[in-house]
């Protein structure tokens, strides 16, 4: 089966029934179907075929889903780019991936309206067909294509279906960025293979958030620990007729702390179920929908994922004790684009290396520890200090740069730096540097300066001292 076959539960099952709305205006199956067909044969057009990439830079938008959708039926690989990255982390992708097209304005695709909405002639794609590639920093700071299937996506579906009990009279507030795994990857196949009803938005906004959630009456939302930190800030009132109308919150993408879990439960009556994703894996473990969800745990492993916690010497731990996760299952990716050594370099016997420490209780709850190596996670986007430390060493007045993640209330961690400036220089303007060159979230919150990093007798920055150091 590829993603197409599962769609068309819905796309050509449902087309009379309402399916989207976006910024005012909706859209029924019929309609989502026929927006996909005319981009397809627009995609076709402009001569690009199967096995070809695009990159897709643009904000949450219907364009976007028809992109995506285009993609899955004509064989093209949708490559999806952060619309915070800069020119600098998207000439990356764009050597990297090498895309036959680069779509960053919705005007681009003006001619699709006048095209067919009849479907092209369909290449026989199988599961094992690219279907995504989506890139994550690595822990040497170079960016990687993770390359998901048809098949990763249409199990992820399946499990998340499954085993959150989503059906067509669930309605999903959607505000998450669809450039990422979170959004692309739960939302939309979700969405399509149950035919319930989604409200896409542009984006998070605070300032309305409880707004659209009177108005839309949702009973599903996925969201990061950001998210669920601001909507603490509901009046009371307010949360308890949400609350009424929900039926399950679902955070990931960075951990989630215990307290807010806490309260959120006292505000909105509704324990929210965290679980555990990847890029390159989609989601690996999660709590029960129905049973004990555990304060400060991901829960269990999905159906078909298994999951073992070694030791540095690839050694099974006991309970409780801390090791690296490691992952097989359907939704494993293909691989990095491009990068064989990089891709062998991501397994063990098999077993895919996630980098992320955890513990495994004696009743099989899973807690995440931390990463191995010093990723930061800034609400829920991946900041790998490595970049941002050699974007900053490109600049003449730094020396020496160090950057580390420093818990944040809201955020969970934000990135700060910790800078040695070359003799009698000035570090005006480089924070104004940074934001030119990287995504909002990337550029240091704090720019410490400092005589010497800490250092091993082999030269390795002491982080941890760092952290110490902090003003």
């Amino acid at each position: 089966m590829n993603l197409t076959q599962l769609f068309d539960l819905s796309l050509q099952g449902r087309a009379a029934q309402p399916a989207l709305e976006f910024q005012g205006v909706s859209y029924s199956f019929g309609d989502i179907e026929a927006r996909a067909n005319r981009t397809a044969h627009w995609l076709l057009d402009q001569g690009v075929s199967r096995g070809d990439r695009i990159c897709v830079y643009l904000p949450n938008c219907l364009e976007i889903v028809d992109l995506f959708l285009a993609c899955t039926r004509t064989g093209v690989i949708f490559v999806p780019v952060n619309i915070l990255y800069r020119d600098r982390e998207i000439q990356h992708i764009l050597g990297d991936a090498k895309p036959s097209l680069f779509v960053n304005d919705c005007a681009m695709l003006a001619d699709a309206a006048a095209k067919p909405s009849t479907r092209p002639a369909l290449p026989a794609l199988e599961g094992d067909d690219i279907a995504a590639i989506v890139y994550t920093s690595g822990t040497t700071g170079v960016s990687k294509g993770a390359m998901l299937t048809h098949n990763n996506f249409l199990a992820n579906a399946t499990n998340l279906v499954t085993c959150w009990q989503i059906t067509s009279a669930d309605r999903l507030l959607l505000p998450l960025p669809l450039f990422h795994v979170h959004g692309l990857g739960n939302g939309i196949p979700c969405w399509l293979a149950t035919g319930f009803h989604v409200r896409l938005l542009e984006r998070f906004e605070h300032s309305t958030a409880t707004e659209q959630f009177l108005d839309y009456q949702p009973t599903l939302f996925f969201g990061v620990p950001t998210m669920y930190v601001r909507l603490l800030e509901t009046a009371p009132e307010a949360a308890r007729q949400i609350g009424a109308r929900m039926r399950l919150w679902v955070s990931g993408s960075a951990p989630l702390p215990p307290q807010v879990l806490d309260d959120f439960q006292k505000l909105f009556g509704h324990t929210i179920l965290e679980r555990y994703g990847m890029t390159e894996t989609l989601m690996n473990i999660s709590n029960p929908y129905t049973g004990e969800r555990r304060a400060g745990t991901v829960g269990f492993p999905l159906p078909g994922v298994s999951v073992r916690i070694l030791d540095a010497d690839g050694n099974d731990i006991a309970p409780d004790a801390t090791g690296e996760l490691h992952l097989k299952g359907p939704n494993l990716f293909a691989g990095y684009w491009g990068r064989e050594q990089a891709t062998r370099d991501a397994f063990r016997d098999g077993w895919f290396k996630t980098g992320d420490m955890g513990t495994r209780a004696e009743d099989g709850y899973i807690t995440l520890q931390g990463r191995k190596s010093d990723l930061i996670i800034s609400s829920g986007f991946n900041i790998y200090p490595r970049e941002v430390e050699e974007f900053l060493l490109e600049q003449p007045e730094v020396a020496e740069a160090a950057v580390i993640g420093v818990p944040d209330p809201r955020k969970g961690e934000i990135p700060v730096a910790f800078i040695v400036p070359r003799p009698g220089a000035s570090l005006d303007g480089l924070e104004e540097r940074c934001r030119q060159n990287l995504a909002s979230f990337k550029v240091p919150k704090q720019m410490v300066t400092v005589d010497k990093l800490p250092r091993t007798a082999l030269g390795k920055v002491q982080k941890h001292i760092l952290a110490s150091q902090m003003p």
